[in-house]
């Protein structure tokens, strides 16, 4: 169980940045970002998340056209920019991902079941990702605010794989944010059934 330290780290004291400081994400945190990643639970261990780092100037530009006009300065401020995507036929890699079981088949008929199944699970690794990125003391700014297809067309036309949401990884300028806003309490949030 983590300490006190690290709940404070991971949810309490945790914050989300508008602006960015300018010191670097350094390279070698991507692998170690995705190696906390990639041993997060998803069903059958379908694994179908993608993930696309932008580091330099000229994929940043890229990326530009595609942000909505609120998100433009938060997002190119941020030293790394991960777009968290899926692989609509993530279930190809299924014999090596759950050799045990045959399930490749399950999903390769069933366009619904594996589309459902690829944003729901890959979803779930976007989640990994932001509190891998906390444990690693990196600040995180989840972004939903752009136009999916310019994105897939800029940085997926050849993998087919499909753009969920942005994270912007980063050592956050927190000094100036207003205090956090409010959260559902447990009796509005939360049923228990017996």
């Amino acid at each position: 169980m983590l300490d006190e330290s690290g709940l404070d780290g991971m949810f309490r004291t945790a914050r989300t940045p508008r602006r960015w400081t300018t010191r670097p994400v350094e390279p070698h945190l991507l692998r170690q970002l995705y190696d906390l990643v990639c041993l997060g639970p998803t069903s059958g261990n379908c694994s179908p998340a993608r993930f696309i780092f932008l580091t330099g100037s000229d994929a940043r530009e890229k990326l530009r056209p595609a942000l909505s006009a609120g998100n433009v300065n938060p997002v190119m401020g941020a030293p790394l920019i991960v777009i968290v995507a899926h692989d609509p036929l993530f279930f190809e890699q299924l014999p090596y991902l759950s050799p045990q079981e045959d399930l490749r088949p399950w999903f390769a008929a069933d366009v619904g079941l594996s589309e459902e199944t690829a944003f729901r699970n890959g979803t779930l690794q976007g989640a990994y990702m932001i509190m891998a990125a906390r444990a690693l003391g990196l600040d995180v700014l989840p972004i939903s605010g752009f136009d999916q297809s310019a994105v897939e067309d800029a940085f997926m036309a050849e993998s087919g794989w499909r753009a969920n949401f942005l994270l912007c990884l980063g050592y956050g300028d927190l000094g100036s944010l207003p205090p956090r806003a409010p959260r559902l309490a447990f009796e509005q949030a939360c049923v228990v059934v017996d």
